[in-house]
């Protein structure tokens, strides 16, 4: 081995160094404590969690970072989708948290099988996807500016980061597509399935609600105080913490100096910073008509169209008028209307045959004959634009007012910070004087109170509930402005005297003693129903109201029910004449009795055939992908791949354990 290494030999010394530079690297890594321990490194302040690639290589890479900003937002949207109250925020955040970084993990995966998303692949969803009616409504470009500021309202993001956002879902929706692909469902499931589907059953029921049981509990004002006693602990602090809160607002119509002047240096600065948003790339305004050939039609079909689009443009190169044309003949309806107008398209949006025959046209030429996916095609370029950026003049107008919000926020914040330190110093008092501000004092607040006079006062009452009276003013934002605050008193949450809380705790009481006597009386009605056979009697006896439904299928509502996918689907299952069990959603009892049944004949069960597969199948692929999912992610953790903050951890559910 000692001679080899002595004769000249360039090649082997290359592998000698290799080699003994893998074992460098190795030694490094197994032996100086913690340099890829996944527990010794933090993450930064800003972020929630960050992922990287399981396995030894993966230790090389830059993590991708799930920042705190999105998991809140994220934490925000789904409380208010599901009607949430506000002390559920932290339970959802830990859940939002989960849902991005399973979305970063899905996103790896799916780079690592080659299913990136092309600029192309963004541009035909933006087109033909669920935006295109915004975007490109009736087949033309609403233009950068409105593209932008339609960007800017709906989703409050810059375009670069709603692009991203867009390609993401299409990438993790190809994952989805590539795991999914050969799931199958025999026909006899399908049929099965529609036949449990398209069921429809026609019932007596009587129901019994919650409400008028509560309302029939009348306890005495000595059971009511016996209760109360009882429950001492729960009642200990049912009249919460509240605060006294003095501030000062201000918008900034009250900042020193009035609001701030945009400069045109400042002007040329954001311009300068931001030509990505105002740049415009090489685009074509395109005529077309349009002669559609149908997927899968015989050669006679598709020569009838060949041949009329070929005489149309015959007729055009005769000096027909090729807006006429295609108002007469064209087959796209987004653009028939308009003479054929498509507007101005850039590099991708179409098909390749349509892109390339587009953009190698001359302004005022017309293209011959070419045939796409969607049929024969005849091309009129009205006005070509090469890629460029807007002149500064061109977009002052709309750069005027940003630079101004952005100046005025932080003039606003300035202040603030100036104020809140005055105050510190000579009292809240005399700071607010000093500027012509006025302190306002609230009464005592609770936590999810509203503070009279701010348009926003979330953030201040949340601080405030973390301050103690005596501590030094503090600025918080408004939402059209800013406060500088401080507590001045605090009463601490404590028990209500009975007389003053009677009605709650009444409330209390017939919300305790509620389930039980719904339940007695809810098992004695189905009970006699069954030992006379006969619903409708039984109901009588017991003074309970009975109604008829309509003939309805699982997807139906039925009066005092709702929706028939809940407890009250067993009536699917039963038959003709039957009596169910009773029924207890909490909120209701039901007794029901099934009057008629017509279940789907062969020929509408061959009729949804491809219908219901579509929808097993979704519903097979969603139960795989989630499978898929899970399995990652549980690979990632296992791996420690994922790396979450200090302040990420889970919290304690508020339901217990």
């Amino acid at each position: 081995m000692i001679r080899i290494l002595q004769q000249d030999n360039r090649l082997t010394k290359i592998i000698f160094a290799v080699v003994i530079g893998a074992a460098v690297v190795t030694m490094v890594i197994t032996l100086v404590p913690g340099i890829f321990d996944n527990s010794a490194t933090t993450t930064a302040a800003d972020t929630y969690a960050t992922v990287r690639t399981p396995g030894f290589w993966g230790r090389f890479e830059t993590p991708s970072p799930v920042k705190n900003a999105e998991v809140d937002q994220v934490a925000h949207r789904l409380l208010q989708q599901q009607k949430l109250p506000d002390f559920l925020l932290s339970y959802m955040t830990q859940r939002a948290g989960t849902i991005l970084v399973q979305q970063q993990i899905l996103l790896r995966e799916a780079d690592r099988l080659g299913l990136q998303v092309s600029d192309g692949d963004l541009r035909h969803e933006l087109q033909f996807g669920p935006f295109a009616q915004v975007l490109f409504p009736d087949g033309k470009f609403i233009g950068n500016d409105a593209y932008m500021n339609f960007v800017q309202n709906q989703f409050g993001m810059s375009l670069a980061d709603f692009e991203s956002r867009v390609k993401e879902e299409l990438e993790i929706n190809r994952l989805q597509d590539y795991v999914t692909g050969g799931v199958n469902v025999s026909d006899n499931e399908v049929r099965d399935s529609y036949r449990t589907q398209g069921t429809k059953v026609k019932f007596v029921y009587a129901t019994i609600a919650s409400d008028d049981i509560s309302k029939t509990i009348n306890p005495s004002d000595a059971e009511l105080q016996t209760f109360f006693t009882q429950n001492k602990t729960k009642y200990a602090t049912a009249v919460g913490e509240t605060r006294k809160i003095a501030y000062v607002a201000f918008d900034a119509s009250s900042i020193p100096g009035g609001k701030p002047a945009v400069s045109d240096d400042e002007i040329q600065q954001y311009y300068n910073a931001h030509q990505d948003q105002y740049t415009v790339k090489d685009q074509v305004r395109v005529r077309h008509i349009l002669i559609a050939v149908p997927q899968g039609a015989d050669a006679a079909t598709d020569a009838a169209a060949k041949a009329k689009a070929e005489n149309l443009l015959k007729q055009i190169k005769g000096g027909a008028d090729f807006a006429a044309l295609a108002k007469a003949n064209s087959d796209d309806p987004g653009s028939k209307g308009q003479g054929g107008e498509l507007g101005f398209l850039q590099h991708g949006v179409t098909v390749p045959e349509f892109d390339k025959t587009a953009f190698s046209l001359g302004v005022g030429q017309t293209s011959d004959v070419i045939k796409t996916q969607f049929g024969y095609h005849i091309l009129q370029v009205e006005e070509k634009q090469s890629a460029h950026v807007k002149p500064i003049v061109e977009v002052k107008d709309q750069i005027v007012p940003i630079v101004q919000q952005q100046k005025a926020g932080a003039a606003e914040q300035n202040f603030a910070t100036q104020l809140a330190a005055e105050a510190k110093k000579n009292g809240l008092d005399k700071a607010a004087a000093a500027h012509g501000l006025h302190v306002v004092t609230t009464d005592y607040i609770a936590q999810g109170g509203l503070v009279p006079g701010l348009s926003d006062s979330s953030a201040m009452l949340t601080q405030a509930f973390t301050a103690k009276p005596g501590d030094a003013p503090a600025s918080v934002s408004t939402g059209d402005g800013f406060a500088v605050f401080q507590v001045t008193d605090v009463k601490a949450a404590h028990a209500p005297d009975f007389a003053d809380y009677k009605s709650h705790v009444l409330d209390d009481y017939r919300q305790e003693k509620t389930p039980q006597l719904l339940a007695t009386k809810l098992n004695a009605l189905a009970d006699r129903a069954k030992a006379l056979g006969d619903l409708t009697k039984a109901a009588k006896e017991l003074n309970v109201d009975v109604k008829t439904s309509d003939l309805v299928g699982k997807d139906g509502q039925v009066p005092g029910i709702g929706a028939m996918t809940g407890q009250a689907s067993v009536a699917f299952t039963m038959a003709k004449g039957e009596i169910s069990k009773p029924i207890n959603t909490g909120s209701t009892g039901i007794v029901l009795s099934v009057v008629d049944k017509q279940e789907p004949t062969p020929d509408d069960i061959a009729t949804h055939f491809d219908k219901t597969r579509e929808q097993l199948l979704e519903t097979k692929r969603e139960e795989i992908f989630g499978v898929f999912a899970g399995s990652l992610m549980q690979k990632y953790e296992d791996a420690g791949a994922i790396k979450y903050s200090k302040q990420s951890k889970a919290p304690a559910s508020p339901f217990g354990s």
